[in-house]
């Protein structure tokens, strides 16, 4: 055989070679995309929980893992509506005026489970004074799962639908954000985000992290203490320019 007749065979077996490795290279690649999301929800779903942020967002992390941010430094919480577990329907802003705890939570999170009986027992002492409970239901497939849960630990606030984490995206990144399966979030009387934790709750946690806002009126955060007579909201949109306050 001349080797012009063999040029060619050299040059169909480089060929084949560098084929073979692009589908090396493209599996290795998916596999370790597969590896990066496992670690994720693996720290998601945890009970120790990280802290995000950084010096530059305005707000202090203390050693019991609850983040806080001062009044006239506190960003406006996004718009959080939709359906939830149980068929109807919730819109977060509806509660402005009351202090809102915002618990994200999923069915299938053992730290979450851990946690569902303390925030229903808060929920139960501190409902008449202003405080309004709601879960963010996050990962789980259908709403059976999420049902069973409520039934399971007698949830009795409402939780939003949102298996594919939407809503936890509307949150701006540098704030006070939840980042993690379980995070709890306090929403002050002027509907700004004041405290956050990314970790499971004790009874006695929760109740530390909810107590500085409970005697808060609404127009105080981001004004000079200022609201109307009754102490409620201005229907004429008297607090409104409060949300202005943090742009």
């Amino acid at each position: 055989m001349s080797a012009a007749s063999r040029a060619p065979l050299r040059s169909n077996r480089s060929n084949r070679t560098a084929d073979a490795r692009v589908p090396v290279r493209s599996r290795a690649a998916r596999a370790a995309v597969g590896a990066a999301a496992a670690a994720l929800l693996v720290s998601a779903c945890s009970s120790g929980g990280t802290s995000g942020g950084g010096g530059q967002t305005g707000f202090i992390t203390g050693s019991d893992g609850i983040a806080t941010a001062k009044e006239g430094e506190r960003a406006d919480a996004p718009e959080l509506s939709g359906k939830t577990v149980d068929g109807g329907r919730v819109d977060v802003a509806d509660y402005k005026g009351k202090v809102v705890v915002l618990n994200v939570w999923g069915s299938w999170c053992p730290p979450c489970r851990a946690e569902a009986k303390n925030f229903e027992k808060v929920y139960q002492d501190v409902k008449d004074q202003g405080v309004q409970f709601v879960g963010i239901n996050t990962r789980d497939t259908s709403t059976g799962p999420a049902r069973a849960f409520e039934k399971d630990y007698g949830v009795t606030y409402p939780s939003l639908y949102d298996p594919a984490g939407r809503l936890m995206l509307r949150f701006e990144k540098g704030t006070l954000n939840p980042q993690a399966v379980p995070s709890t979030l306090v929403i002050d009387r002027d509907g700004k985000v004041a405290a956050r934790t990314l970790q499971a709750l004790s009874e006695e946690k929760l109740r530390k992290m909810l107590a500085p806002y409970l005697a808060d009126e609404p127009g105080k955060s981001g004004k000079s203490g200022k609201s109307d007579d009754s102490g409620k909201l201005d229907q004429s949109g008297g607090t409104a320019d409060s949300a202005t306050s943090e742009k």
